[in-house]
């Protein structure tokens, strides 16, 4: 069943604009993490500045969340409707999950399904968060025989 992107932004308490609605519906069609270069070119109707203010306002409103894969460029990707990614600065890595990019068709996949490993760190240290990205192959590059290539 499709996700309705009209109440999804209602539910983050985000008011459903023209533009929000095409950038959140670009995304959720994705279903992989994307950069705000990658929003614009493939929306074509909106520009770098006006993709950054709504996923600005996504991310205040704890709809999207930042990813960084090591590739020099934060993608986004749309939170889990029972993410609560970033509200609590006390809940630890509750919400944190690993990210998988993939070397060959460099496409960035959450794995909320997963949790991010404790790490025992020595006193004196807090962790606020984590970059817990794995590499490979996606299962459309392994299934069409992709061979990954370096960076």
């Amino acid at each position: 069943m499709p996700i309705d992107a009209h109440l999804l932004l209602r539910e983050r308490g985000v008011r459903p604009t023209a533009n929000r609605l095409l950038v959140l519906r670009e995304m959720l069609a994705a279903g992989y993490a994307l950069s705000n270069a990658d929003l614009e070119a493939r929306l074509g109707t909106l520009d770098r500045s006006s993709v950054y203010r709504v996923l600005t306002v996504f991310l205040a409103h704890h709809l999207v969340h930042a990813v960084d894969d090591g590739t020099g460029q934060t993608k986004y990707a749309v939170c889990a409707p029972d993410c609560h990614c970033g509200e609590d600065p006390h809940s630890g890595l509750r919400d944190l999950h690993p990210h998988f990019y993939c070397e060959r068709c460099r496409r960035t996949y959450c794995l909320p399904t997963l949790g991010v490993p404790e790490v025992m760190l020595p006193t004196g240290f807090h962790l606020h968060s984590a970059a817990y990205v794995l590499r490979g192959l996606c299962p459309d590059c392994l299934r069409h025989g992709c061979r990954a290539h370096a960076d």
